[in-house]
């Protein structure tokens, strides 16, 4: 996923966990050895990033929130809101008996004189997690400032029950001083600060999702279920992921509340989008 540049236009335009007991550790242990059903935890809600389906969005918004509730989808993330107010969001989203599990939302918009009106637009949307799908920063100090920024507008959404957080893309592993960027600012934020893992964009980034995942405990509560390694047309379970792992740890240790499907290429989105969801069913996640 690429940069939002405001929120009105496409994406592309547009604690730690507490100390584990004993018993629950090995639990989680366990799972991670299990590769595939055995291993499966609590049910987790699946969600759509509608990044997946943005030019079909952009013309038919409405069909595609049917479509995507008749495949199965609990709730979908947006990245943009095609001309639409809140209110007309969410009563598309009523009607279609759907929940916003998330929104990306571009980095000026949680900034000071932004941060009550996108407050207010994702509270009457009924949506807690507030995304910011990308950042830059060209040294150590930048991300560190980011980490603090992030810090202080996590206290501010807490009062409206809501979260920020940051999307991961390849560039975020890059490393300053042998420290990544994504060490740098997730290692310096508060555990409320949610980390968004995309799998697949890790992996392009050189890093293992599985390990990552494991290096930040319970900060995942959304993460991008995102094939990578497979082509195009590959979904979950058609790549190079260690799928049965990431399940597991997500399931017993990582707090995750959603999975966030997305499909960024192929030639049939709202097949790819279907075919995803009904690899996890296989996988028994759903």
């Amino acid at each position: 996923m690429k940069p939002v540049l405001s929120s009105e236009t496409t994406r592309r335009e547009f604690l730690r966990a507490g100390v584990l007991g004993v018993a629950g550790l090995n639990l989680g242990l366990a799972a991670c050895c299990c590769a595939g059903e055995q291993g499966q935890g609590r049910k987790i809600p699946v969600g759509l990033q509608l990044y997946s389906l943005r030019e079909q969005c952009k013309t038919d918004l409405p069909g595609m929130l049917a479509a995507v509730s008749r495949i199965g989808y609990k709730g979908v993330e947006f990245a943009g809101y095609h001309g639409r107010n809140a209110a007309q969001l969410r009563k598309l989203l009523d009607d279609n008996g759907l929940v916003a599990c998330g929104t990306h939302t571009a980095y000026e918009t949680v900034l000071d004189d932004k941060l009550k009106e996108t407050v207010e637009f994702n509270r009457i949307l009924g949506n807690k997690f507030l995304i910011v799908p990308w950042m830059e920063g060209k040294s150590k100090q930048e991300w560190l400032d980011k980490a603090r920024l992030f810090n202080e507008i996590s206290d501010k959404v807490k009062a409206d029950g809501m979260f920020v957080g940051y999307h991961a893309h390849a560039h975020d592993f890059q490393k300053f001083d042998g420290v990544s960027a994504w060490d740098l600012f997730f290692g310096n934020t508060k555990p409320e600060v949610i980390m968004q893992l995309d799998t697949g964009n890790c992996r392009d980034g050189g890093a293992d999702p599985l390990t990552v995942l494991k290096q930040y405990p319970g900060r995942a509560r959304s993460i991008h279920v995102k094939a990578s390694g497979g082509g195009p047309d590959a979904v979950i379970g058609e790549d190079k992921l260690n799928w049965p792992e990431i399940f597991a740890f997500c399931e017993m240790q990582g707090g995750t509340q959603w999975y966030v499907i997305e499909h960024e290429s192929g030639t049939n989105p709202l097949e790819a989008v279907k075919r995803s969801f009904e690899a996890l069913r296989k996988m028994g996640r759903v």
